[in-house]
């Protein structure tokens, strides 16, 4: 009688040991798993073609190549996964000016028509911004060229994707005219997300001095500080400059692409490490 309740005892023993090692494993595991999960950013690019000038002629327009090339490739070399979005899901397009060699020279305008290429795939079958979910990214990033001044300024759906990810602390990223974008994160109040923020942009005086700002129906960074910003520029127009306020990092012309990426890498890095 006794040996059975003894050989009884060990064997419960016995169970509850493998039930706590196995749970222990289980919880060792997903915690391991959690550690590698996937970074991801999201880059918002422009539907447009064209920019309505103020005399409603049409100027050709998309995303300015420099500033996509040179966030997307930042990013992918850094380890994210890199997903883009246009509204209503349509392939966005390049701004042919920007992929000139006058504009960026041989070497340059090579490289990025190369890079381009590369992406065709990805590039013609963007997400659609209505059906984004922030939860799924640790950044939203906008890039410019005069697309965002015709189409994601007033859009709605950049508006929702801008509200959730400041409500969840993402980063929130763009550079040159992609700030424009800002423009469409108007609660029902008239309230701006951005009211108050620290940032910077494409400026008044580098619009000038591309030949733009005759016939433009409204200035970027007279338009921010309009709404609210407290915006600022570099003291020499086309060299790199930099904002950094909180989540909110944003770069001011396309020799401000790199910098401003790597910003928010360094960022995202530092919040991992936590």
């Amino acid at each position: 009688m006794k040996s059975n309740i003894l050989k009884s005892l060990t064997a419960l023993l016995v169970l509850m040991f493998a039930f706590t090692a196995n749970t222990y494993s289980q919880s060792a595991s997903v915690k391991s798993s959690s550690s590698k999960l996937t970074k991801k950013v999201l880059i918002v690019l422009s539907a447009a073609d064209t920019w309505t000038r103020a005399d409603g002629s049409k100027y050709p327009t998309g995303y300015w190549t420099e500033e996509f090339v040179d966030v997307h490739k930042e990013f992918v070399d850094a380890g994210y996964k890199v997903d883009i979005s246009t509204p209503g899901a349509k392939k966005p397009t390049a701004d042919p000016k920007s992929l000139e060699v006058s504009t960026l020279g041989a070497e340059k305008a090579v490289a990025f028509a190369k890079y381009l290429k590369s992406l065709s795939t990805t590039l013609s079958n963007p997400l659609e911004l209505a059906k984004i979910n922030m939860d799924d990214y640790d950044a939203v990033i906008v890039p410019g060229g005069h697309g965002p001044v015709e189409d994601l300024y007033k859009d709605k759906d950049m508006g929702k994707v801008l509200f959730a990810a400041d409500k969840s602390k993402k980063i929130i990223g763009a550079v040159c005219h992609g700030q424009a974008a800002f423009l469409s994160a108007v609660d029902s109040k008239g309230n701006w997300l951005f009211k108050g923020r620290n940032m910077t942009s494409f400026s008044d005086s580098e619009e000038i001095e591309f030949g733009t700002a005759n016939n433009a129906p409204w200035l970027l960074a007279s338009t921010l500080r309009k709404y609210g910003a407290n915006y600022t520029c570099g003291a020499k127009n086309w060299g790199n400059y930099v904002m950094v306020d909180s989540n909110l990092i944003t770069g001011q012309n396309p020799a401000s692409s790199i910098p401003m990426a790597k910003a928010i890498i360094e960022v995202l890095n530092k919040k991992q490490q936590l």
